[in-house]
């Protein structure tokens, strides 16, 4: 049987188990300048525990963690045309946060080891192992790919930290502590957004590697973690019922959509498709 490590994904052990989640599919357009969703589709709608969606390359897949009947948290894929679930990782491991890389056909995850040790993995699509990212590092929570040979990560240290790692030259480098779970890459740059919790509040910073220094982009007045960075949208972060979207210009926060009518009272986790048609979004009750 495998071990789920609770602290991948709670800072207290008070947590017993994982909550119970589902993975919603919704069809997106922009009407009258305003963005609309459609067609909402309960994909997972069984007991128990599915998250971390992600979208594969030509948006036709969407690949989740699953934890199983055996305690055990696998990843599967959900093919959207046919509506069919499968199985890709059945190890004697636990597997979280799959994650496309550019290829299509490949991806990565952490991974909790044996000895609880947490690392990023490598696997073919078809769920067979590649090797580990890299073996030095461990203690890992969440994660995102900034280029090929550099990851940023959420180290499960005390407190907890987030750190950037090059592959290459095996430099790790501090970047802060207490950070949410989640962080992006601005897309075509080298810059990425991350945001650092206080006691009542969340500070979203972007972060420039050239200059090795951050600046304040945002607040927002709740401890909610988890955000994204569009390509087109901006930062959008999730809050109870609703997605918001930080207005640049006007420098306010405007709700993007509110999914009350579905009866989801919060969202955890959420994400588009490449080309704004799509989104999956997590819902816990």
């Amino acid at each position: 049987m495998k071990l789920v490590i609770i602290n991948l994904f709670f800072v207290s052990s008070a947590f017993a188990q994982l909550p119970e989640t589902d993975i919603w599919l919704l069809t997106i357009k922009k009407k009258d300048s305003v963005y609309v969703y459609s067609n909402p589709l309960n994909i997972t709608k069984r007991v128990g525990y599915e998250n971390q969606p992600a979208f594969s390359i030509d948006d036709k897949t969407i690949l989740y963690a699953r934890v199983d009947s055996t305690k055990q948290s696998d990843i599967y894929q959900y093919n959207i045309k046919k509506k069919k679930h499968l199985n890709i990782t059945k190890s004697n491991l636990s597997e979280f946060s799959p994650t496309l890389l550019p290829s299509g056909k490949e991806f990565s995850a952490v991974v909790v080891e044996k000895d609880s040790v947490q690392r990023i993995w490598k696997f073919n699509l078809d769920g067979s192992f590649k090797y580990i990212i890299h073996e030095g590092t461990d203690s890992i929570g969440y994660y995102t790919w900034l280029n090929d040979d550099t990851l940023l990560y959420y180290k499960l240290t005390n407190p907890h930290s987030l750190r950037s790692l090059n592959l290459l030259s095996n430099e790790d480098v501090w970047l802060c502590d207490n950070p949410t779970r989640s962080f992006r890459k601005i897309e075509n740059s080298s810059k990425f957004i991350y945001a650092i919790k206080d006691s009542s509040r969340i500070e979203f910073r972007i972060y420039n590697p050239s200059l090795r220094e951050s600046t304040v982009y945002a607040s927002y007045p709740s401890l909610s973690e988890d955000f994204i960075w569009h390509p087109v949208l901006g930062l959008i972060k999730s809050e109870h019922s609703n997605l918001w979207r930080f207005n640049e210009k006007k420098k306010q926060w405007e709700v993007l959509f509110s999914f009350a009518s579905l009866g989801i009272k919060n969202v955890t986790r959420f994400v588009f498709d490449s080309k704004l048609k799509q989104l999956a979004i997590v819902s816990s009750l």
